[in-house]
């Protein structure tokens, strides 16, 4: 038996008197209220649990983007730093990065139909906040869009992330570690910098025919960008790394 227990409910009904002058009476539901038989059917299917604030969605075997979505395997969290220190959950980095299982049909634009250029089985980096979590088969994905993924990994560093859209993946330079007077700076106290060596482009965004638009920077060239823009990333040699929209660029430096 299902039952919907309204506590403490109260409904005001305004009532008039017979003299004319309007009166209010509370009128109380009872404490429970007893629906009929509700009882849901059972669901056999097994292995996804779709994650939201309070709602836990039916449990599905396999799941299909539509349109411009992916549907990322996530990578695990680090679970110890590179000393060898086993790190708690609340201290794990969120991951961004896992491999692409399936894809959506694409989308149109204009006559258009644009496919999607992402490969299943290709390995990337997306978005940090992006996309919606799910648990598939014990394992957790992410369901984004295309454009939330930042880029491709060709191989397990990043500086040989393949860019997409309208990202250009950049080296960035390497803060001053003195100040004009000759006062050594801690790492705290480093100035972010904010120039760097364009080190791969993207294929650029899509016009509204589904045409590419080139990018007006290039390989090799240094630019200046936002100083609080983009996703930052580290490269296996230690060396710093970033990825912004090309709208982010400021200035091509000679």
């Amino acid at each position: 038996m299902a039952t919907v227990q309204l506590s403490s409910a109260r409904v005001g009904a305004a009532a008039f008197a017979a003299k004319g002058k309007a009166s209010l009476e509370p009128l109380r539901l009872p404490a429970t209220v007893t629906v009929g038989e509700a009882r849901p059917a059972r669901r056999a299917f097994r292995g996804l649990v779709v994650r939201a604030a309070t709602v836990v969605a039916p449990k599905y075997t396999t799941l299909k983007p539509l349109a411009d979505r992916v549907l990322v395997k996530i990578k695990f969290s680090e679970e110890k730093t590179t000393g060898g220190i086993l790190l708690p959950t609340t201290a794990q980095s969120r991951p961004q990065g896992g491999e692409v299982v399936a894809v959506g049909e694409g989308r149109t634009i204009g006559d258009k139909k644009v496919d999607i250029s992402i490969q299943v089985g290709a390995q990337v980096i997306y978005s940090k906040y992006a996309g919606t979590e799910v648990e598939l088969n014990d394992y957790n994905h992410l369901v984004l869009k295309e454009d939330d993924v930042i880029g491709i990994l060709e191989t397990d560093d990043v500086k040989d992330m393949k860019p997409l859209n309208d990202r250009v993946l950049i080296k960035v330079a390497e803060a001053e570690d003195k100040t004009p007077g000759g006062l050594l700076l801690t790492e705290t106290t480093k100035e972010k910098p904010s120039i760097g060596t364009v080190v791969a482009v993207g294929p650029g965004p899509l016009d509204e025919e589904g045409n590419r638009i080139p990018l007006s920077v290039s390989a090799g060239s240094t630019v200046l960008y936002s100083k609080y823009a983009g996703s930052e990333f580290k490269g296996a040699d230690g060396t710093n790394y970033i990825v912004l929209r090309v709208s982010d660029l400021m200035a091509v430096l000679s």
